[in-house]
Formats: structure tokens, sequence, C-alpha cells
């Protein structure tokens, strides 16, 4: 008997005006292991009618995109389509979707790795792809996707693709067909606290002081950290957010390289979530090696943290439009918002002292901060005389958000 819910399936998806022997091998194989399974077709040009949901049965559920379509010559084009297509039909499905794994080069994993975001954290999610060897982060993005290197082009079968694809077949198919034994967390709700290195004393201070009441998920503010972070909040795995380290923010106006992108903040703004936030490593704006770092940037205050990570002193300048920024995302949000200011210094390294102790910077955008916060009962802006990583700091942290959870 076949494992799973009756109306459950794993996905199997690619296009099968090129792959479809492929994608035919690998769902019989998850079927042969007793896992039910459908073949989704996401050809932006011709549909096999031998796939269980067919390209023209996904492009007939939206006006007009079958003429966009046959009409656009560009394949880029045709693929970002037929991307948002996939994509809002795996969203409307992805409670029935128990696994999903797809098979393609560039072009299909660009198409269908969007598609598997839409899934559920936890959700098992394999990309069989010719690019998974390389840097995937496009396609990874704060999601919990499995890349497998293909070895050899999926055009057809061969020695090799069988045995690779055969794998995928078996991997996907046992993570759907076993659940994740369940740990005892004690009832606890989760909540996400965002973390750097140079914050790092401050939030292991707060997750001691709420790990016995809440499930402490910490988040590497290196731009993915911050995306998966607030992907959680949406899909209501979080109680709440302390976001003490918004330093993703500074790497996106500046140009660094761990930007988590322009809708930073926008999961408290949409779930009314409790939200408490400080200026955790705004001071920095991270680039790779010293040879990364852009020309412009040569004469600014640079720090080489290690062979791979150069940091970069944000100024005043920069600070003030990062006071902006956050300050129009803070009065965005209807639910109760506590943004805390660490008045003598934003990282382990903005301190008296410090390498990038910079008083005239810090002060650029806490007082930006002041003057463009539409504080309320609800929104409050506070002044922590003590710096980040100072114990004193934490407990605010802490205070703060005990006083909006309300659990």
């Amino acid at each position: 008997m076949e494992a799973g819910p009756a109306d459950e399936f794993v996905a199997v998806v690619g296009t099968c005006d090129t792959k479809f022997e492929a994608l035919q091998y690998v769902k019989d194989l998850i079927v042969a292991a007793g896992v039910r399974a459908k073949l989704i077709d996401v050809s932006p040009g011709g549909s096999n009618a031998q796939a269980d949901v067919s390209s023209d049965q996904l492009k007939a559920e939206y006006t007009g995109v079958q003429e966009r379509l046959s009409s656009t010559p560009d394949r880029g084009t045709a693929i970002a389509l037929m991307s948002e297509v996939f994509s809002d039909w795996a969203q409307r499905h992805g409670g029935l979707i128990s696994g999903m794994i797809g098979l393609g080069g560039s072009g299909n994993t660009a198409l269908i790795t969007p598609g598997m975001g839409m899934l559920r954290v936890g959700v098992p999610k394999i990309m069989v792809s010719t690019v998974a060897s390389g840097d995937v982060a496009a396609y990874v993005g704060p999601n919990d996707i499995a890349m497998l290197y293909s070895v050899v082009d999926i055009a057809g079968l061969n020695s090799i693709s069988r045995m690779v694809l055969g794998n995928a077949a078996h991997m996907v198919a046992g993570a759907a067909a076993r659940a994740v034994p369940a740990v005892d967390q004690l009832e606890r709700p989760a909540i996400g606290l965002s973390m750097f290195g140079v914050t790092t004393p401050c939030v292991d201070r707060v997750v001691s002081k709420l790990s016995d009441r809440f499930e402490c998920l910490v988040f590497h503010a290196t731009g993915t950290g911050g995306q998966t972070m607030e992907k959680l909040a949406d899909e209501g795995h979080l109680v709440g957010m302390i976001d003490a380290t918004t330093t993703e923010i500074a790497d996106l106006l500046a140009g660094g390289v761990m930007s988590a992108g322009e809708d930073r903040l926008g999961a408290p703004i949409r779930t009314s979530l409790p939200y408490v936030g400080s200026c955790g490593a705004l001071d920095m704006v991270n680039f790779g090696g010293m040879e990364t770092v852009p020309q412009k940037y040569r004469d600014r205050q640079l720090l080489v943290h290690n062979p791979q990570v150069t940091l970069m002193r944000t100024t005043a300048d920069e600070n003030h439009r990062l006071g902006l920024w956050i300050a129009a995302k803070l009065n965005q949000m209807d639910g109760e918002v506590r943004f805390l200011i660490p008045e003598k210094g934003v990282s382990i390294i903005d301190v008296d002292g410090g390498p990038f102790y910079d008083e005239k910077a810090d002060s650029a955008l806490f007082s930006t901060l002041e003057a463009t916060v539409n504080t309320t009962a609800k929104r409050q802006l506070i002044r922590v005389p003590h710096a980040i990583n100072d114990a004193e700091f934490a407990h605010a942290l802490v205070d703060s958000f005990l006083e909006i959870v309300r659990i």
C-alpha cells in the first residue's frame, strides 16, 4: 500500500518537452518505493499529455499566458513567465505536496526553485541540476532546498544519470514517506532572533534568558539568514521577533554582499507580530576579500575580518539613510514595536577604543530614527545608555519583548 494520506503526492517537476524520459524514470522509482507521485510539466512551449498535470493545464488557469508565451521569442522571458505560473500552482497545492523534486539545467532550475520556495519549511525539496556544483544562493534563497549535481546533463538516460536520478528519487521518496521524529519542545512557542559575530554576546544573553519559555531560533544575518527568519514569520512559525542585528540593511543600501533585499522588515509589517529591533552591526558593510571591495570604496575605513571578509565602516551620511529606511519600515508596522538604540555602540568593534568607533556616525543614525519614527503607544523608540553587547542592553531587549509578546 502506498504511504501517506490518499490525496498527498510527491511532485516531479520539469519540462517534459525535453526531459520526459528522465522525469518519468524518477516518478516510476518514487511510485515503486510506495509513495504517490505526480509528474508536473512546466514546459513553456509544448505540452505533454502523459504528464499528470500538463503544461497546458497550468497555463489554462491564467488568462493570456498561453498567448504571451506563444508570442515571445525570448527564452528567458518565457521561463520567467512559466515560473510565475508554476509558483502560484505550488502555493495553491502546497497542502497536498508531500515532497518535490525537479530536474534540469540553469533554465529549469531558475523556473522550478521559486515554486519549491512556496512550500513550507520541512517539506522535502530536491533540485537535481547541472549548476548545483556552483554558487546556488540565487536558487536556494531562504528555503530548505537540497541541490544535487547531476554530473552529466539531463538529456535522456545513461549509466551515470540513472544512478544520480535514482538516488535523488529514493531520497525524496524516503523523506516523504517517513516523518521526522517529534522532539519534545515542552510546547514552547518559537521566536526569531538575528545575530552576527559582532553581536553574539548580546544575542547569547537574550537566548539564555528566554530559552526556558521560548524556542529561540537564531539566524545569522548574512542576507539569507534575515530572509529565512522573515519567511518563517510569514508562515506562522514564530510568535515574535527580536531583531537585534539589522546589518543586512547596511549591505542593501551600500552594495554589500550580505543584503537580505528590499523586503527586510516586511514580515512584521504583514503579520503584525510583536517586534523588538535594534541597530546591531549597522556600523559595517560586508564585502569578500580585499580585492572584491569596489574601487569607489578603496579609500574608506576598511577592516580585514578574515581573508574572505572585509568590513567597511558606514559613514554619517550612510547612517542617516539607514535611519530613514528603517523608520519608514517601522512606521508601517501595526503590531507592537519596540526599537532599542544602543547609545554606546552598535557592535563589538563600535565601542570606545574599538576600530569602528565613530560617535558622529552613530549619532546620525540615532537622531534620524528619533526624528523620523512615528512613535505611538504601540510603536516606541527606546534609548539605552549601553553598548549592544553590554549585559544591560540584552536585559532591555528581553524586558521589551516580554512586555509586548503576551504569552
